[in-house]
């Protein structure tokens, strides 16, 4: 099944448009342009997972090549934003201390 068509190069010039900055990068208050449009979660063939838009997010190359490949092998997303805080949420640091 080959998603990468007419319709995906649609979406994907609609999202550019709304939505021009990396939102990697702006998490670490970097103002960066997007070029790729990523699917938040792998869609591996999903048609569903493909288009929804909710599942996209606008990134620079640069993130997607290396951050977001990074953390799909590892299942972590390595980096802080401008406060220091670490950027993947499910890290430790975000967890309710237990009383």
């Amino acid at each position: 099944m080959y998603l990468y068509g007419n319709t995906w190069r649609q979406i994907r010039y609609k999202r550019l448009v709304k939505f021009p900055l990396c939102a990697l990068c702006a998490e670490l208050g970097v103002t960066t342009a997007a070029t790729v449009v990523d699917h938040i979660v792998p869609h591996r063939g999903s048609k569903e997972l493909f288009f929804d838009s909710s599942n996209l997010q606008t990134l620079c190359e640069h993130c997607h090549n290396s951050h977001k490949q990074r953390q799909e092998k590892s299942g972590t997303l390595l980096g802080c934003d401008a406060e220091g805080n670490p950027l993947d949420a499910m890290h430790p640091w975000f967890r309710q201390p237990v009383e």
